[in-house]
């Protein structure tokens, strides 16, 4: 009702000044153009033999014309008052209803219901909002639901190393297990818990584009050659080649050392899973434009399409059994991505069921 009063006031207003110019401009222009044509009639009448009456006739018709224009001008008021009335209740009517189902759908969203869509009423800026709104409904559910998922994905990875130390600390009270081997145990689930907190947290800063990178030049053979030193033994101790494949010359790419080292180590921890023992992991590296692109190629079972899209989405899992039994906290793919893209490359998979999975990612060469 107010929106009604407000428009109803406006237009009214609109319509009061149209009249006041119009009967401000007829008060002075149409006396002028009024008295041309009388005087005009006049000479007719003149030459006709009624001069005697020029003068009455003159007067009369002079405020005949002003009675009637004022007139006019008066009666035009009231119609055009009921039709400001009438084009102010349709606009808002039209603007009400829009802005009342918004409001509803506002309240119900503060309560949390983010799964609800406004029908869109209108075609026009109106119903442009209303299509944002639901944009931002649609938004605000992916959030909750990841929210949702986060938590429960958390509770259940620190649930198996807190029932594992709660074992061991009733073994160890009951007698059942040596202090030492009790002290060796729990320090492992400790390490396993404070492992899961330092990804959580470098996976927060890395969604929230608050990772620091120093790039800095640096050749690519040494970078893969680090990263081949660190991980040989472990690939030894399961019986997984590891091997390199780049050139010995390489032009130089600008990125983060340490950053980079991460990333390899976070690829090839996620390969040495997924290998067989017997099978073959390559390291390597090629240009490719104005890039270095560096890969991590296995032998492993491969992953269906339908796992593709979001195996870099935190805490997703193509077999969530198998890589929990082996230790991985399901956020390496996503800090890697968020590595790779913050040094200015970009990250992508190939694979293919059965033929093994080829994860690589590109870092921009050394301007000159």
């Amino acid at each position: 009702m107010r929106l009604f009063v407000k428009l109803f006031v406006s237009y009214l207003l609109v319509v009061l000044l149209a009249e006041g110019v119009l009967f401000l401009s007829a008060e002075l222009m149409a006396p002028r153009l009024y008295q041309g044509h009388v005087a005009r009639m006049m000479h007719v009448m003149g030459m006709m033999g009624m001069g005697p009456m020029e003068a009455v006739l003159r007067a009369d018709l002079e405020a005949g014309h002003q009675n009637t224009l004022t007139a006019a001008m008066l009666a035009s008021l009231p119609v055009a008052t009921t039709l400001a009335a009438g084009a102010a209740w349709f606009v808002a009517r039209r603007i009400s209803r829009t802005v009342r189902v918004l409001a509803q759908g506002s309240e119900r969203m503060a309560q949390g219901d983010y799964r609800l869509r406004l029908p869109v009423l209108e075609k026009d800026e109106l119903g442009e909002l209303a299509r944002h709104f639901n944009r931002l409904a649609e938004a605000l559910d992916r959030v909750e639901a990841s929210r949702v998922e986060l938590i429960g994905t958390v509770a259940h990875e620190l649930r198996t190393p807190l029932a594992a130390l709660q074992g061991y600390a009733e073994a160890l009270a009951d007698g059942v297990m040596p202090p030492e081997r009790a002290a060796q145990a729990i320090a492992r689930e400790v390490s396993a818990m404070r492992r899961l907190v330092n990804d959580l947290s470098l996976v927060s800063r890395v969604e929230a584009g608050a990772i620091e990178v120093h790039p800095v030049s640096v050749a690519p053979r040494v970078l893969l050659e680090e990263a081949l030193d660190r991980f040989a033994p472990a690939f030894a101790q399961k019986g997984v080649r590891l091997l390199l494949e780049a050139p010995e010359e390489m032009p130089w790419v600008q990125a983060d050392p340490e950053r980079v080292q991460q990333v390899l180590s976070n690829l090839l921890v996620n390969a040495l899973r997924h290998t067989p023992s017997g099978g073959t992991v390559v390291l390597g590296a090629r240009v490719e434009g104005d890039a270095v692109r560096f890969h991590v190629r296995d032998t492993g079972p491969g992953i269906p399409p339908e796992h593709q899209p979001r195996v870099f989405e935190r805490f997703y899992r193509v077999d969530p059994a198998r890589s929990r039994s082996a230790g991985g906290s399901g956020v390496g793919l996503t800090i890697a991505r968020g590595l790779v893209e913050a040094m200015g490359g970009r990250i992508g998979l190939e694979s293919a069921p059965g033929r093994g999975a080829e994860f690589f990612f590109t870092l921009p060469l050394t301007k000159a």
